[in-house]
């Protein structure tokens, strides 16, 4: 075959009548689409028919949920701070009862370490902890 027989890669092999789109569309196609929906006449022969209970007492408007608490509130972190700062005296009362005495020295995620006086400083696993409160409290109270 001569060269010029063969279609060159430019050239597309096969041509189409394209034809152009409209720029709007007509309205003939728009009115051939249809919203379906049901109909509320059912609906409201429905609702008529249901006997109505008198003794349910109207429900409140709802109000808009409450947002969720954050995961932490870092008032844990406040209250060490704070006895730390002020070197308050506390008693630690452990899971098995017994009660420690001393000043908060530092904390962290799973331990807290008690400066004692005359006797030695302890390192406690915050899991050991039963509660916590001010040695003040405790001579008040007795």
């Amino acid at each position: 075959m001569p060269p010029s027989q063969f279609p060159s890669s430019r050239e597309p092999r096969f041509s189409a009548p394209i034809a152009p789109r409209p720029a709007h569309p007509e309205p003939d196609t728009l009115a051939n689409r249809k919203l379906i929906r049901p109909s509320l006449a059912g609906l409201r022969e429905q609702m008529a028919k249901a006997p109505v209970a008198a003794a349910a007492p109207a429900a409140p408007p709802r109000s808009p949920k409450k947002p969720v608490p954050p995961e932490q509130t870092n008032a844990e972190a406040f209250y060490y701070v704070k006895q730390m700062q002020a070197k308050t005296p506390v008693v630690l009362v452990l899971q098995d009862g017994e009660r420690i005495r001393g000043v908060i020295e530092w904390y962290d995620r799973h331990c807290l370490k008690i400066h004692r006086t005359g006797e030695p400083n302890l390192l406690i696993y915050k899991a050991n902890v039963k509660y916590i409160y001010k040695l003040e409290e405790e001579s008040a109270g007795a």
